[in-house]
């Protein structure tokens, strides 16, 4: 089956020096959002309870309203304690005068004691100031959570770059862990920082990359270099790593490409995972509500296919292949056996029509995709998305990087059951390079326009085509 367009595009569906917060993208940050908000919430509903025995509509819509007006919460984590107390009782404060005026006005305020007013006028702001003591406390725990911090470089040791790494070293719960530098000029042409080492120089920066996994790349690198940007952002596409320009800079072709600020320092992405902060959260969400139920409801078809596949042929019911997942780590991809062989070697011949080694119920259940149900499995460990690039053999994937430019990006986010490519009309054998660079295309098309809008357009429109598709086998 081939796609009448060969690319349509993914985005056509729906005084003192204070330390900085940490970037958008760390666990404290959706947290801090979210504590304020959340604490008036408790607050509030603590004083129902107490003074009316019950959480009656009123306090229900205030509750609401109260919510839509504090979030999303500021960070506050690296303030002197002074300044957080000013700022939550300034922030407090014109909450707090809006919705006496909103209840005067409408008449509202007489659905609520005296007492519950003035308590909550006092019990909102406290408990959200004793929140962010209590955070501060439990940060290095929350940041536990978020795993290991990022291993990160800079490249281009001049001013901005150095003003990027110091405050990365000054600010706390960062999660970021800054190596070096890489720099091609003369020692005598850099600012010189022996807190910062030079790693080495351009040329060894894809290799120092890979060998090292490093996670982060800050380019610092001036307009005037654009001929060198472009071959450094060229030799970095068989990586994994999130990159981004610390400005001065010159961009071209993004995947992901947002502002943010590291440590306060502006930083605009050239190529990032979309599932980054809260966008993360809602991914992985539907991932665990959505597997959970379909291996719920599918429970007696795996039993009965598993039956099937161990009475009409010999070999193991699960066939598990290793396949790269997030970031170019190696995965285990769990499927029903559809094949009598189960490779999984240096070498592996993709299936084609008319393949001697597919079984006659591995035929069906690869036409009808019942074979990829065991990677529900997968979906629930972790490893993979219900929706993303589809995972390829190891073996595969080190002939095609080879061949094709940016095809390591798809590893910026998980691997999925479903994609982009696959409801697209490149499902199944790749014969030819063109299809191959076709599939990488819509592979990174859908993460250039990432939205959960897109992901159930795909959910549906694989369930559409599954049972008339051709094309795999």
């Amino acid at each position: 089956m081939a796609a009448s367009n060969p690319l349509a595009h993914a985005s056509s569906i729906g005084g003192q020096t204070l330390v900085t917060p940490p970037g958008r993208d760390n666990l404290l940050f959706v947290v801090e959002s979210l504590l304020a908000p959340l604490l008036l919430v408790i607050s509030l509903w603590g004083i129902a309870l107490y003074e009316e025995g019950e959480l009656s509509p009123p306090y229900l819509i205030l509750a609401v309203i109260a919510f839509s007006l504090a979030f999303p919460g500021s960070s506050r984590l690296g303030k002197p304690l002074w300044r957080v107390f000013s700022e939550t009782a300034l922030c407090w404060g014109w909450i707090a005068v809006l919705l006496l005026f909103l209840g005067f006005a409408t008449g509202y305020i007489k659905q609520f004691s005296v007492q519950a007013i003035v308590a909550w006028l006092w019990v909102a702001p406290a408990s959200v100031f004793a929140g962010h003591l209590v955070l501060r406390l439990t940060a290095p725990w929350v940041l536990n959570l978020q795993g290991s911090p990022q291993r990160a470089i800079v490249v281009g040791k001049n001013g901005q770059g150095l003003e990027l790494a110091r405050r990365i070293r000054d600010t706390p719960f960062s999660q970021i862990e800054l190596s070096g530098f890489f720099d091609d000029r003369d020692e005598n042409r850099l600012c010189l920082s022996g807190q910062f080492p030079l790693l080495g120089t351009l040329p060894t920066l894809s290799a120092y990359v890979k060998e090292c996994r490093v996670q982060l790349i800050y380019l610092s690198l001036p307009m005037a270099s654009q001929p060198r940007i472009l071959h450094v952002l060229d030799e970095l596409k068989d990586t994994t790593a999130s990159i981004y320009f610390v400005p001065d800079m010159f961009i071209t072709d993004l995947v992901q490409g947002r502002t943010n600020t590291v440590c306060g320092v502006p930083v605009i992405s050239v190529c990032e995972t979309p599932f980054t902060g809260m966008n993360g959260f809602v991914k992985r969400s539907s991932d665990i509500v959505i597997s959970a139920l379909i291996l719920m409801l599918m429970s007696p078809l795996l039993l009965s296919i598993a039956v099937a596949i161990k009475l009409t042929s010999p070999g193991p019911v699960i066939f598990k292949q290793r396949r790269y997942g997030l970031d170019g780590s190696e995965i285990l991809v769990y499927k029903f056996r559809s094949m009598t062989v189960c490779d999984d070697g240096n070498t592996i011949a993709q299936a084609t029509r008319g393949d001697r080694r597919i079984t006659r119920l591995g035929a069906f259940l690869r036409k009808t995709s019942l074979d990829e149900l065991p990677q529900f499995f997968n979906v629930l460990q972790g490893r993979m998305s219900i929706v993303g690039p589809r995972p390829h053999a190891v073996a595969h994937n080190e002939l095609y990087r080879k061949l094709i430019k940016g095809y390591m990006i798809r590893h910026k986010v998980k691997p999925g059951i479903t994609g982009w490519a696959q409801v697209s009309g490149y499902r199944g054998e790749t014969e030819t390079l063109d299809k191959m660079q076709a599939r990488i295309d819509h592979d990174l098309d859908y993460l250039r326009n990432w939205s959960l809008g897109l992901d159930i357009h795909i959910i549906l429109k694989t369930v559409a085509i599954v049972f008339k598709d051709q094309a795999a086998y």
